[in-house]
C-alpha cells in the first residue's frame, strides 16, 4: 500500500487532472434480459425486468483515484495505457422507468452470492432470477428500488450462478511474481483431503517446481509453537469426490485432519491477481449505473438519467468490503464523484479486510480460533481518531473520504455474535478498551442483543432441534434501510444509535461478564472472545506486500463484549419483542462440541438459545436461577400483550414498519406455542451449521 500521507497529497493537488470524459466502464455486454418473478405485479411499481451481462472495465493506472490499488502500475495494458478486465453483472428494476423510485440499491455480494432478497423480502436463495418463483414479501420491489450485483473477488469457484470476475495478474518487467503464502486448514470432522482455502474460493496453488520447500505444520492454538509434519505424510492433489480429478488447489494428509487442530501449509505461489481491482469494479459499476447515459461504445445504460441517489449494502465479509473501500477512498471514481450516498454495513464488526494486496485471499479473516495470520482486522478500526499507543499510528477509517470531502451517510448493524467473534467493540473503543470513542455525526450504530451473526433459520422446528437462534432481526433491518433512504435524500434524521457502552457498564472484559453471567446447569461458558493480534507482516507492508510468512505476532488489540442482565441476555442494544419478553437466553456465542475439536472454542458465527425452564418444579430439579415462564407470564396473552407493548416501543422509536409489527407478534405466538408444547429443549441438540455443535451437547 503506497503511503498514506502522500497519497492523499496527490490526489488533492490532481484533481480534476487526467480525467476521462466517462466512467472507467468501457463496455456494456448484456447477455440475457426477461421479465422477473413471471411477471408478478409489485403495487405501484408494476413488473420488474431483470438484465443480467458482463462489464468491460479499463481504469487508468496514472490516475490519483486509482493510486491506492496495489500493483496496479505491474499490471498488462491495451494500446490506450489502461488496464482491462471484466466482470458479471444483474440488474432487477422496474419495467417502466416512471415506476422506478430513482434508488440504486447495490448489495456487495458474499462470495459470490446474492443474500439482499431473502434478507429484506423473506424470500429463497438464488443467484439466477430465472431461479425465482416466490418473491417473498416483496419489500424491495413494492417500493419500486432497481437492484444491482456485480462481481469483484476474483477466487470465487464456478457454480451455482455465483458473479464471476476475471481481474488481470501482476508481472515484474514482465516475469512471473513468486512469493510464500499461507494455507490455513481447521476441520470439524476427521478428513485427509481439504482445500488450501474454504468459502468457495479457488485459492492460489503451489508451484510445482517449488514444493520442495513447502512445509506443513500443526498447532492447537493460534499462539502455540507450530509442529512439523513430516513431508512422506502428505501431498499436493486430491479430490473431495472420487470421481473428480485430484484439484493442485487440495492437500492430502495421509494421517487425517483432526478436528479443532490448525494445520499451517507454508509454500510458494505466483501470479497474483490484482485484487484491489475489486474495489474498483464496485465503484466503477454504481458509477457507471448512476451517472452514465452510454458506455464508450454507445450501449445505453439500462439506468441512464433514472438514478437521483444510491445506497450500498452488505452482510458480514460484504460489510467489509465497504469498510475497506472507505478506507481506501475508493468510494469516490476517477471524476471525482462520490458512488454511493449511503451504506448499510452489516455484521462486518469492526474488520476491513484481505481486499487490497499481493496474494490476498479474500476469503480470509479471523476469528476466535481460525485465520489471525491475514490481514483483516487492523488499525484503524473506528470512524474517528484513534490513536495506537504500542505504534504511535493515528487514523480512523474515514480519513481519506474527509480529505476528499465526501463523506456518505453510514450505518451500522450488528448482532451479539460480532463482540465475541469479530471484534466489534473496536468500532466504538480505544485499542486498550478502556474509553468509549464517539462515531462520526454521519454514522448510526443499532445492535441487536442477543442474536447471532445470520439469520439461517427459517422454522421453529430448526430452532427446537437444532438449537439455533431463533432471533430474527431482519423486521428492523426493513426500517432502518427505509431511514438510510430519508437521511441521504431528504436529511431525515435516523434513530440515534442504540449499543453497548463502557461508561454506562454495558460493555466490559470477558471475565467480567464471566462475573455476572448467571450460573445456569451444565452451561459451559467461553474462554475468549476474539482480540485480533498485531501482525508483523515485514517492510513492505506499507506497498500492499507480505514478505514475513507466516507473520509474526505482536500484542493483540482488547476487545470488549456486552455485559449481561440477570437472564444472561446481552444488555446496551436495541431488544427485539423476544428479547423484551423472553421465553430463554439468547446468546451471540456458540461453543463447539469438545469431541470435534478444542474445547472452549466458539464457532465462527453461531449464536444460541437456552429456553427458560416450564415452571418452578423444574426450574427447582435443574437448579435454574432464572425465573420460569409460569412466573414471567401467567398466561399466553400475558405474554403477547408484552410482546404488542414492546413491539409498539420500536415501531414508536423508528425500528419497525408498520407491516411487520403483526408479523412480529405472530411470530412470538407460534414460538410460545411450540415452547409450550416442547417443554423443554432436546437434548440432542444438533448442528447450527455443519460441525458447529452447541455446549450442552457435549
Amino acid at each position: 500500500m503506497v503511503s498514506f500521507r502522500w497519497s492523499i497529497v496527490f490526489i488533492v493537488l490532481t484533481a480534476g487532472c487526467f480525467r476521462p470524459a466517462n466512467a472507467a466502464v468501457d463496455r456494456i455486454e448484456i447477455i440475457e434480459r426477461g421479465l422477473f418473478a413471471n411477471g408478478a405485479q409489485f403495487g405501484s411499481a408494476g413488473t420488474y425486468e431483470w438484465v443480467r451481462g458482463r462489464l468491460h472495465f479499463a481504469v487508468n493506472p496514472g490516475d490519483p483515484a486509482n493510486a491506492r490499488i496495489v500493483d496496479l502500475s505491474r499490471a498488462p495494458t491495451d494500446k490506450r495505457g489502461m488496464v482491462t478486465y471484466r466482470g458479471d453483472f444483474l440488474l432487477l428494476t422496474p419495467r417502466d422507468p416512471a415506476r422506478r423510485n430513482r434508488r440504486l440499491l447495490f448489495e456487495v455480494g458474499n462470495r459470490g452470492n446474492i443474500g439482499m432478497l431473502s434478507f429484506f423480502n423473506d424470500a429463497p436463495t438464488t443467484n439466477h432470477p430465472l431461479a425465482i418463483t416466490d418473491a417473498g414479501n416483496g419489500f424491495l420491489f413494492r417500493r419500486g428500488y432497481s437492484l444491482l450485483w456485480t462481481a469483484w473477488n476474483w477466487d470465487v469457484t464456478v457454480g451455482d450462478g455465483r458473479f464471476q470476475i476475471e481481474l488481470p495478474i501482476a508481472r515484474e518487467n514482465k516475469e512471473a511474481i513468486f512469493s510464500r503464502i499461507s494455507a490455513e486448514i481447521t476441520v470439524n470432522w476427521l478428513s485427509r483431503c481439504e482445500p488450501l482455502v474454504w468459502g468457495n474460493s479457488r485459492g492460489y496453488p503451489p508451484v510445482t517446481d517449488h514444493l520442495d520447500t513447502a512445509v506443513l505444520t500443526v498447532r492447537n492454538h493460534q499462539r502455540d509453537l507450530r509442529t512439523s509434519v513430516a513431508t512422506d505424510q502428505w501431498h499436493i492433489g486430491c479430490s473431495l469426490n472420487s470421481s473428480d480429478e485430484p484439484n493442485p488447489a487440495h492437500l492430502y494428509f495421509a494421517n487425517g485432519f483432526k478436528p479443532g487442530r490448525l494445520y499451517e501449509l507454508i509454500y510458494v505461489a505466483r501470479d497474483p491477481r490484482i485484487v484491489g481491482l475489486g474495489l474498483a469494479a464496485i465503484r466503477d459499476s454504481l458509477s457507471f449505473f448512476r451517472f452514465e447515459n452510454t458506455d464508450l461504445a454507445g450501449s445505453p445504460n439500462p439506468l441512464a438519467g433514472e438514478v437521483d441517489h444510491t445506497l450500498i449494502f452488505g452482510i458480514s465479509q460484504s460489510g467489509r468490503v465497504i469498510q475497506h473501500l472507505l478506507y481506501e477512498g475508493m468510494h469516490v471514481d476517477e471524476v471525482g464523484r462520490m458512488v454511493f450516498d449511503g451504506a448499510l454495513v452489516h455484521v462486518a464488526g469492526a474488520g476491513k479486510g484481505s481486499f487490497n494486496h499481493r496474494f490476498a485471499q479474500t476469503t480470509r479473516h479471523p476469528s476466535v480460533h481460525e485465520d489471525h495470520q491475514y490481514p483483516a482486522d487492523f488499525f484503524p478500526f473506528a470512524t474517528t481518531t484513534q490513536k495506537d499507543p504500542l505504534t504511535g499510528a493515528r487514523g480512523d477509517v474515514l480519513v481519506r473520504a474527509r480529505v476528499l470531502g465526501l463523506v456518505p451517510k453510514i450505518i451500522y448493524t450488528g448482532t451479539s455474535s460480532e463482540y465475541w467473534t469479530r471484534a466489534s467493540s473496536l468500532l466504538h473503543t480505544d485499542v486498550d478498551g478502556t474509553v468509549d470513542i464517539p462515531l462520526d455525526h454521519r454514522t448510526r450504530l443499532y445492535v441487536f442483543t442477543g442474536a447471532q451473526h445470520g439469520v439461517w433459520a427459517y422454522s421453529d422446528k430448526n430452532y427446537f432441534d437444532n438449537c439455533i437462534n431463533p432471533l430474527d432481526y431482519r423486521p428492523p433491518m426493513r426500517a432502518l434501510l427505509l431511514h438510510l433512504d430519508r437521511w441521504i435524500a431528504d436529511g431525515v434524521l435516523p434513530p440515534e444509535s442504540v449499543y453497548p457502552r463502557i461508561k454506562d457498564n454495558t460493555l466490559g472484559s470477558v471475565s467480567l461478564w464471566k462475573s455476572e453471567f448467571p450460573l445456569i446447569a451444565n452451561l459451559k461458558l467461553p474462554r475468549t472472545n476474539l482480540a485480533p493480534p498485531r501482525l508483523s507482516l515485514g517492510q513492505r507492508w506499507s506497498k500492499g506486500i507480505i514478505d514475513t510468512v507466516p507473520p509474526d505476532y505482536g500484542l493483540s488489540f482488547v476487545t470488549l463484549v456486552p455485559m449481561p442482565d440477570r437472564d444472561g441476555i446481552d444488555m446496551g442494544g436495541v431488544r427485539l419483542p423476544a428479547v423484551a419478553a423472553p421465553l430463554g437466553t439468547y446468546l451471540g456465542w456458540n461453543l463447539r462440541n469438545s469431541k470435534l475439536g478444542t474445547e472452549g472454542r466458539i464457532s465462527r458465527w453461531s449464536g444460541s438459545f437456552i429456553p427458560f425452564a416450564l415452571d418452578r418444579n423444574l426450574r427447582t430439579s435443574i437448579a435454574d436461577p432464572r425465573p420460569s415462564i409460569e412466573t414471567r407470564y401467567r398466561s399466553r396473552e400475558m405474554y403477547l400483550r408484552l410482546v404488542r407493548q414492546a413491539s409498539r416501543g420500536l415501531h414508536y422509536r423508528g425500528f419497525l414498519l408498520d407491516e411487520d409489527v403483526p408479523r412480529v407478534i405472530r411470530r412470538a405466538g407460534s414460538f410460545y406455542d411450540r415452547i409450550i408444547v416442547r417443554n423443554t429443549i432436546s437434548d440432542s441438540c444438533g448442528y447450527t451449521v455443519p460441525g458447529e455443535i452447541l455446549h450442552k451437547s457435549n
